[in-house]
């Protein structure tokens, strides 16, 4: 262990939290924070509990700066589309956040405040407390799989515009295709995202309105697209 002045350096949580964002989640681990603060990797463990309790740590204190803005004006569909969005602007930001929440939510304070005020907003729209969790839960496992998806393409960002042109070459080209793909209009990848999210929100808030109780909310997302 590195030592000052013939002791063993001490570190605090802060410490280890400073590190951590600096290190961001996707490039987390016990000894990457160890060796920026000049300790060992032991030396963690007497205020994480290894890399889960290192993930939460740091996890939680990314999520504890995440206010959504809840327009009371909106109903339910404009609402949750707004914070999806404002969901996934804020894990854009935060690469490694979304193999976070994804992984297991919610780990600790940060993830149960946001989770209780996603709930709260939805009861005052006329949702129950378990009705507005389900619903708001749902929202947000779709915008983070397709969060988490983005992320990757981000990272891959060079590779896939060269995989991306070659595609687009084939299609025009294609007999069945070319007509038809040379007549879609052009989307930049917010409006797709804003479009694919909207609609998946129609959808949930159609099967759980406000006032539906909680058993007939999963009866009907139980049979959503039956006799269609």
């Amino acid at each position: 262990m590195a030592r000052t002045g013939g002791r063993p350096r001490q570190i605090e949580p802060a410490d280890i939290v400073r590190v951590g964002r600096e290190l961001g989640l996707r490039n987390l681990s016990l000894n990457a924070v160890a060796a920026r603060l000049g300790v060992s990797s032991a030396a963690l463990y007497r205020h994480v509990d290894g890399r889960w309790g290192l993930e939460r740590l740091v996890g939680e204190s990314l999520l504890a700066e995440l206010d959504l803005r809840d327009d009371l004006s909106d109903g339910p569909v404009p609402h949750l589309l707004s914070i999806a969005l404002q969901l996934r602007a804020f894990m854009l930001r935060h690469p490694g956040l979304t193999g976070y929440v994804q992984t297991l939510f919610p780990r600790g304070e940060g993830g149960r405040r946001l989770l209780a005020t996603a709930a709260e907003s939805l009861t005052r729209r006329g949702y129950s407390t378990e009705a507005g969790i389900v619903l708001s839960a749902a929202v947000a496992s779709v915008v983070i799989g397709y969060t988490a998806t983005e992320e990757t393409q981000r990272e891959r960002a060079e590779e896939l515009d060269a995989q991306r042109r070659g595609v687009e070459q084939a299609l025009l080209a294609d007999a069945r295709l070319g007509a038809a793909h040379r007549a879609l209009p052009t989307i930049t990848p917010d409006e797709y995202v804003r479009m694919w999210l909207g609609a998946a929100i129609h959808g949930f808030v159609e099967a759980a309105p406000p006032g539906r109780p909680l058993h007939e909310i999963r009866a009907a997302l139980l049979t959503a697209g039956e006799g269609q």
